[in-house]
C-alpha cells in the first residue's frame, strides 16, 4: 500500500474532500492509503505530524491553486520538501490544477500536471469529470510506482543511467501544439459553458440568502437554454437578470444576460462568445458593462463571476 499526502490551502478544503471521494476505488482495492492535516488529532504538534506523513509519502498530491501559491507553508515547506523527494526519487509529484493561476512558472511548473494539459477543474461544467481524470492519472502513477518496486529506486542518477530496468526516457515539458477547434467543439463549450453559469447562479444565489437573514433570493430555469435570478431585500427586488445563448441575435452563439426578466434575444446588456488561443477554448466578454472585465481568455468560472458582478453589484 502506497501513501499518499494531501498539499493543499484550507480554502480549497471542499475540492479536496471531492477528490478525496473519487480516490475511494484506490482506497478500498488496498493501493493507496491518504493523508492530510485534517487527520491530526487534537493535542498533537501539527509540524512534526505533517513533516512525519510527508516523510512516509510516495506520493505527493500539490492542489494548486490562488491560494496555494500564496500559501507560504504550502508553497515553501511543504511544496519544498516534495521537489526534495520528488528529485532524489523517493516520491512522486503530482500537481492537480484546482483553478486558474501562474503555476507555470512556479518550481514544479515543469511537471506534468492532471486534469488533461493542466485544465483546472474549476473550468470543467461537471467537477466529477475532472477528478474522475485527476483519479485515473493518480492511478496510473501509483501502479507504476508498484511495478517498478518503490523501495529499490536508486538513489542517483548515476544510478539510474546504470539501470537498464529502469525507464530512462527523457523529454520536454513543453510539448503543446497549436490546433484547430470544430465548430461542434465550440457548440459543445458553449454549451457546457451555459451550464456552468446556471449552476454558478444558483449556488451562489443560495449562499448570498444563508448567510444574510434579509436577502431572499429566486433563482428559476426558464427552459434549457434561459434562466433568471433575483434577489430581494427584506422582499424588495433590487436586482435581477436574465442569462440564456442562442436565440435569434446576431450573435446567435453568444451567451447574454440582461440586467431584468426580459424574453426578448435582442435586449441586452452584455454578451460572452467563444474564442479561443490555438491552445483552449474561452469566453470573450463583449465589454459592454460599466464593470471591468478582461476583454479575452475568460474561464467558465470568470465569465460567470464577472456575470455575478453585474447581478449584485447594486448590493455593493
Amino acid at each position: 500500500m502506497i501513501d499518499l499526502f494531501f498539499s493543499y490551502c484550507h480554502k480549497d478544503e471542499d475540492l479536496r474532500n471531492e477528490l478525496e471521494t473519487h480516490l475511494t476505488m484506490l482506497k478500498r482495492q488496498g493501493i493507496i492509503t491518504t493523508w492530510h492535516d485534517r487527520r491530526i488529532n487534537a493535542g498533537s504538534e501539527i509540524d512534526n505530524d505533517i513533516s512525519i506523513n510527508l516523510e512516509s509519502s510516495k506520493v505527493i498530491l500539490l492542489l494548486i491553486s490562488p491560494y496555494f501559491l500564496a500559501s507560504d507553508y504550502c508553497y515553501e515547506r511543504e511544496m519544498g520538501r516534495a521537489l526534495e523527494k520528488h528529485e532524489s526519487k523517493e516520491a512522486v509529484i503530482i500537481p492537480v490544477i484546482l483553478h486558474p493561476c501562474d503555476w507555470h512558472s512556479s518550481p514544479f511548473g515543469k511537471l506534468l500536471a492532471t486534469p488533461t494539459d493542466g485544465k483546472p477543474v474549476s473550468m470543467f461544467a461537471n467537477q466529477h469529470e475532472a477528478f474522475a481524470i485527476v483519479a485515473k492519472d493518480i492511478r496510473n502513477a501509483v501502479e507504476g510506482l508498484s511495478t517498478s518496486n518503490t523501495q529499490n529506486i536508486p538513489e542517483s542518477t548515476s544510478d539510474i543511467k546504470n539501470d537498464s530496468s529502469i525507464n530512462t526516457t527523457l523529454r520536454s515539458s513543453n510539448l503543446r501544439v497549436k490546433r484547430a477547434f470544430t465548430q461542434l467543439e465550440k457548440d459543445q463549450f458553449i454549451d457546457a459553458s451555459f451550464d456552468y453559469i446556471a449552476r454558478y447562479f444558483e449556488g451562489s444565489l443560495a449562499e448570498i440568502q444563508n448567510r444574510n437573514q434579509q436577502i431572499q433570493t429566486k433563482f428559476r430555469k426558464i427552459t434549457s437554454n434561459r434562466f433568471s435570478a433575483s434577489i430581494y431585500v427584506n422582499g424588495d427586488c433590487i436586482s435581477m437578470c436574465s442569462i440564456w445563448f442562442g436565440g435569434q441575435s446576431h450573435f446567435s452563439n453568444g451567451i447574454f444576460y440582461s440586467s431584468s426578466e426580459t424574453i426578448s434575444d435582442n435586449s441586452y446588456n452584455e454578451c460572452m462568445n467563444v474564442a479561443d488561443d490555438g491552445y483552449t477554448l474561452n469566453l470573450n466578454s463583449m465589454g459592454m458593462s460599466f464593470i471591468q472585465a478582461p476583454n479575452s481568455q475568460l474561464s467558465q468560472e470568470g465569465a460567470a463571476e464577472y456575470f455575478w458582478s453585474m447581478l449584485i453589484e447594486r448590493l455593493q
